[in-house]
């Protein structure tokens, strides 16, 4: 099982980025995906997810990204992304991407996204 997130980077305030999550060795379609973040010093907080399965996927995220983030996946690519606008020094931190289905959860290495003048 693998997943490699990419796409962070430094950015100024106001600026955008998009992370993926390029997953192997398990059955994406079938995982929630899940973008978390730790901020130094803080503890690792969800701020999006998107459900697997059947159906449309439905997107949740957490309040302090609401409008500001998107995510999405791309099943056939077994890919998860997250567009980041509007980034504010707050959102610096390590991003990482979760995979969870039943009692399987996985994590990635996670990228760091660095918002600063």
């Amino acid at each position: 099982v693998q997943l490699v997130e990419s796409g962070g980077a430094l950015v100024q305030p106001g600026g955008s980025l998009k992370l993926s999550c390029a997953c192997s060795g398990f059955t994406f379609s079938r995982y929630e995906m899940s973008w978390y973040r730790q901020a130094p010093g803080k503890e690792r907080e969800l701020v999006a997810s998107i459900t697997g399965g059947l159906g449309d996927p439905d997107a949740d995220y957490s309040d302090s990204v609401r409008g500001q983030f998107t995510v999405s996946r791309n099943n056939d690519r077994k890919t998860a992304y997250l567009q980041m606008n509007s980034l504010k020094f707050t959102d610096t931190g390590v991003y990482f991407c979760n995979a969870k289905w039943m009692a399987n959860n996985y994590w990635g290495q996670g990228t760091q996204v660095t918002v600063s003048s």
